[in-house]
């Protein structure tokens, strides 16, 4: 039943995309939901189960850690609540698994700090209690599915009386509809089936495929300040003092009644006796371990009467530096000289300087960005860490959870500079168990301003405080091009046009660049302003950009204007106003 809900959801994701209610290129709720569910469907696969609760936590947990945007991430709280519900019962009923749609839309409802009705919340909730409300007077699993799609499709046609945007673009909401296929998937799977019944909820044939994922990149990229070579020949190879680096699970599930209370912060006392970037979470019967250790065995030892310990990785990092010290390899690190965060995670952090690794800093810094100006514009600043997920790929909430692993430092901030990855920066800093502030920045502009506002030498209370203050102090503003007809706002908007974005709002569609670019201003310094910064795009010219320029001193004579290189796709010019 998941096997087909995701392969339905991942045959539509260019559908889904395409609902996004701004006609921008990056509009990805499609590409999202479908990288979420198919992380899922690979953590099902590995565990396979005919107890249907065990079945949801696999499902689960892989959706947890492949969360990505908005909508991945209500996407995996869904199931997370429904998975919960569900994770004694080796088989379920009509009115359990109604009772588990209804624990999974309560889950996801916490997890928003303010949900927006018409939107995927809406349709999740409005199936799920017509579904308990169902069960009541029936039995058979397969009905209340079919039942369950029926109103999540009504729900979803509901959307755009609910939402007002949604009714001007004329579309329904994006992330709703994803969720739609999903049901519509759960249908096909059980009313095709020939026995249907609780046992196809989550059982994959044995033949099945993956659903084929959307083309992007494997992992988000992910790079460092300062130059990696200096910093590695900065460092003795010596000076690594916990130099096994350790990541492992225990699986409490199968040592049965002898494996022992789990005390989690007394296990971590343990750890910390002889070891440092200690990461442990927890997720009912799997704990996830990462420890860098001085004594691998102890660790081991100390780990085994919780459970049978699985996926267990050592890596020498001494070896490991020496190595990389030995072929200089610059700003880049080969796949046989990874981190001990790059290779027991699957993906690759460039450049990480084992000094900054072992090193505990009083604060540390994480950012979202895209292009290689904006990137050095906050390495510049006080920034450890840029996550870059490059077009359409947003960072998932294991990207930040292992960021966050391989910086040293007290207290971190996460910056996600966009309104589609702060929910996945604030689950990963719900699954982390260090000290983590998330400031809900929605842009570039609001990134940069936050980092100038924070100060080495404070509080981490009062450097939030005045973070979030400077990122809400700016004015933002995108170009991009539209990539379909429509009309938002009483702004008429023809395919191939370039729309001009002050914030959440369209505020200009013109066919020409420069045109479009001076309606946006114009809209963003109506009210003043006294700085006026410029970061350029892949599409930007030097002729363009001084027309720009030259316009906005003609116009606002007293305005300060500051011109940076950002490399960013899909955006020619991003601005904001101070």
């Amino acid at each position: 039943m998941a096997l087909l809900g995701a392969e339905l959801l991942q045959h539509n994701a260019e559908r889904v995309n395409a609902l996004n209610v701004f006609p921008v290129p990056d509009g990805d709720t499609g590409t999202n939901m479908n990288l979420t569910m198919s992380s899922g469907i690979r953590e099902l696969r590995s565990k396979p189960s005919e107890h249907v609760g065990k079945a949801a936590e696999a499902l689960s947990k892989g959706l947890l850690m492949g969360a990505r945007g908005n909508s991945g991430v209500i996407l995996s709280q869904l199931f997370r609540g429904f998975s919960k519900s569900l994770s004694t019962l080796s088989e379920a009923s009509a009115v359990e698994v109604a009772a588990a749609f209804q624990h999974g839309v309560d889950m996801a409802y916490k997890a928003v700090v303010k949900p927006v009705e018409g939107t995927i919340l809406t349709v999740a909730r409005e199936a799920a209690k017509h579904a308990v409300q169902y069960a009541r007077r029936a039995t058979d699993v397969t009905d209340l599915m079919v039942e369950v799609h029926r109103k999540a499709h009504e729900a979803l046609q509901r959307t755009p009386d609910q939402l007002p945007v949604l009714k001007q673009v004329g579309v329904v909401d994006s992330g709703g509809q994803g969720l739609v296929y999903i049901y519509e998937g759960f249908v096909r799977s059980l009313t095709e089936s020939e026995s249907g019944g609780y046992q196809e909820l989550f059982q994959l044939p044995s033949e099945a495929a993956l659903p084929e994922e959307v083309a992007v990149p494997s992992a988000a990229k992910v790079e460092r300040r300062g130059e990696p070579s200096t910093a590695q020949a900065l460092l003795s190879t010596e000076d690594i003092e916990f130099l096994y680096d350790m990541e492992f699970f225990i699986n409490r599930t199968r040592s049965g009644s002898t494996a022992m209370f789990f005390d989690e912060s007394a296990y971590k006392k343990i750890l910390e006796r002889d070891g440092d970037s200690i990461l442990v979470i927890t997720d009912d019967d799997i704990i996830k371990v990462h420890v860098h250790s001085r004594k691998p065995g102890d660790v081991l030892n100390a780990s085994l009467p919780y459970g049978e310990l699985t996926d267990i990785h050592i890596l020498n990092m001494r070896e490991q530096h020496r190595d990389i010290v030995a072929h200089d390899t610059g700003a880049s690190v080969s796949g046989a000289d990874l981190s001990s965060a790059e290779l027991l995670a699957g993906q690759a952090l460039t450049g990480v300087s084992p000094g900054q690794v072992f090193e505990q800093a009083p604060y540390g810094i994480i950012a979202v960005a895209m292009g290689d100006g904006i990137a050095d514009l906050f390495l510049g600043s006080d920034v450890d860490t840029v996550l870059s997920g490059g077009q359409t790929m947003n960072p998932s909430t294991e990207d930040f959870l292992m960021a966050i692993d391989a910086l040293s430092a007290e207290h971190i901030f996460l910056l996600p500079n966009n309104g589609n990855i702060i929910l996945a920066a604030e689950q990963a800093a719900e699954l982390s168990d260090r000290n983590i502030t998330v400031i809900p920045t929605r842009t570039i502009p609001q990134g940069l301003a936050a980092v100038l506002a924070f100060k080495e030498d404070e509080m981490p209370e009062r450097n939030g405080t005045w973070m979030k203050s400077a990122a809400e102090g700016v004015i933002s503003g995108q170009v991009t091009k539209a990539v379909r007809d429509t009309s938002i706002d009483g702004v008429t908007i023809r395919e191939g046009d370039y729309i001009g974005i002050k914030e959440k709002a369209i505020v200009v569609s013109h066919m020409d660049l420069l045109a479009s670019c001076q309606g946006l201003l114009g809209s963003m310094l109506a009210d003043g302003g006294d700085l006026l910064t410029v970061l350029t795009g892949d599409e930007s010219t030097d002729e363009l950009t001084s027309a720009i320029c030259e316009w906005a001193e003609e116009q606002y004579p007293e305005l300060e204007i500051e011109v940076q290189h950002g490399g960013q796709p899909l955006y020619p010019y991003l601005f904001a106003v101070e």
